[in-house]
């Protein structure tokens, strides 16, 4: 079917409309598009009210769009946004941001968004990717829409270390030097790009003879290539790593992270921001002009926000529930800081009521906080909260129950951490 294009909205799609002028209009959704421009598309899902298409051609093409810089685009799943220009793209984000406001939590903000960007590319310090055995040997990404790989050889995306790492991955595997249990890799650099660790997810917990062929490539790999300084080996579980305790490990088993103001450890297992040009302005903008005699650093990972946030108050609690990232937060933490290895609602539904924070920072997962952390929450009676969201839609509905508990917005900066990407990071500043 031929479509317009009538916006671009959150998922990385394009949204047309057909059949209005019948009475029975029907929303299309479309990648790798740009607003107003005419398709060619074919239909590869429907629903009763809405249909995903694949993009055939571009029939009128917006004076926007631009060649994408990648080989692999429009093939390879990771990148949505590479025939779009940097700044339309953070333009893009700023108007799906401000209408799934609007439309999930009845927020008219009508203020300015300021955005915060960095580099477009080579950003990732981390990046996460597939290995296949059977037949020949690849390493790549998930195809847009699909569980089917893409091999991929190089990544523009991801920092120019990890690229070097991916070529010798390929070297060693076209070589059968790759052990078959391994099915993803991935890949983490330090601020400066010049050491990594190597996070390898197993199919199975391995054997004695997995583990010595698991250190014969890890010892060649790390002579190859000495900025790899550990590797760690997970189990799989489902569609993802259970990050306990790695079941093999060869080198060291963390990084030093260096922000411009603080020093993290951080081990394999262990969440990270991924954008390496923007920690420090991430962390500005969270903790910057805040002071007083409690702070509480909810889902705290390694201790990216409390490190900075202990030399501006009195005392931080920072929560956090997961094994590793907890371990990395207990070494991090300085004398003020309290870690306490806890979920968020389980810390809220028990302590909420016996402090009165001065400030509440809140980095949760996707999922957001949700109804059974915003009335403990509530209950804490924090003058300020700070909320840093990865998820628009779940950030706009936990804001309007925020917003009738008593907390106004002061402000919100769209985080461009994602760039060539539809994913948008928000920083939030509320009060009462």
């Amino acid at each position: 079917m031929r479509l317009t294009i009538d916006k671009l909205v959150y998922g990385g799609e394009g949204l047309a409309r057909v059949g209005e002028a019948e009475g029975r209009a029907k929303t299309i959704f479309v990648p790798f598009v740009l607003p107003g421009e005419e398709v060619e598309a074919q239909l590869v899902e429907q629903k009763k009210s809405f249909a995903h298409a694949r993009l055939e051609s571009v029939v009128t093409a917006s004076p926007e769009r631009q060649a994408p810089p990648c080989p692999y685009f429009l093939r390879c799943g990771g990148c949505h946004y590479q025939h779009i220009d940097h700044p339309r793209q953070v333009e893009a984000k700023k108007v799906i941001l401000l209408e799934t406001l609007r439309r999930t939590g009845k927020i008219d903000w009508t203020k300015p968004i300021e955005a915060i960007t960095g580099e477009p590319f080579h950003y990732r310090n981390r990046t996460r990717m597939r290995i296949h055995h059977t037949g020949r040997f690849e390493i790549g990404y998930y195809q847009y829409r699909s569980h089917k790989m893409i091999a991929v050889r190089e990544c523009p995306i991801s920092s120019p270390l990890i690229n070097r790492i991916l070529a010798l991955l390929w070297t060693l595997g076209e070589a059968g030097e790759l052990p078959p249990a391994i099915r993803e890799v991935e890949y983490f650099a330090d601020a400066t790009d010049e050491k990594a660790l190597l996070e390898l997810v197993l199919q199975a917990p391995p054997s004695a003879e997995d583990k010595q062929r698991l250190s014969t490539f890890a010892t060649r790999l790390m002579q190859e290539q000495p900025a790899v300084v550990g590797i760690a080996g997970f189990i799989q579980q489902g569609d993802a790593a259970d990050y306990g305790d790695p079941v093999w490990t060869q080198g060291e088993k963390s990084l030093e992270y260096q922000t411009k103001t603080d020093r993290y450890r951080v081990s394999a297992g262990s969440f990270f921001q991924t954008n390496r040009f923007l920690s420090d302005a991430l962390v500005g903008l969270v903790t910057a002009g805040k002071e007083g005699g409690l702070a509480l650093d909810l889902y705290a990972g390694t201790g990216l926000f409390a490190l900075p946030l202990a030399r501006a108050f009195d005392q931080v609690i920072a929560v956090e529930a997961s094994p590793a990232s907890f371990a990395d937060l207990r070494v991090n933490a300085t004398s003020n800081i309290k870690a306490v290895k806890s979920t968020t609602e389980e810390y809220l539904r028990q302590h909420s009521g016996k402090h009165a924070p001065d400030l509440v920072v809140m980095d949760p997962p996707r999922a957001g906080l949700g109804e059974k952390v915003i009335p403990n929450l509530e209950r804490s009676k924090a003058a300020e909260l700070c909320y840093v969201s990865c998820d628009p839609a779940t950030l706009a509905r936990d804001l309007k129950a925020l917003v009738e508990a008593g907390y106004g917005i002061d402000s919100i900066h769209l985080v461009d951490l994602f760039p060539q990407t539809f994913h948008l990071e928000t920083v939030v500043q509320l009060s009462r």
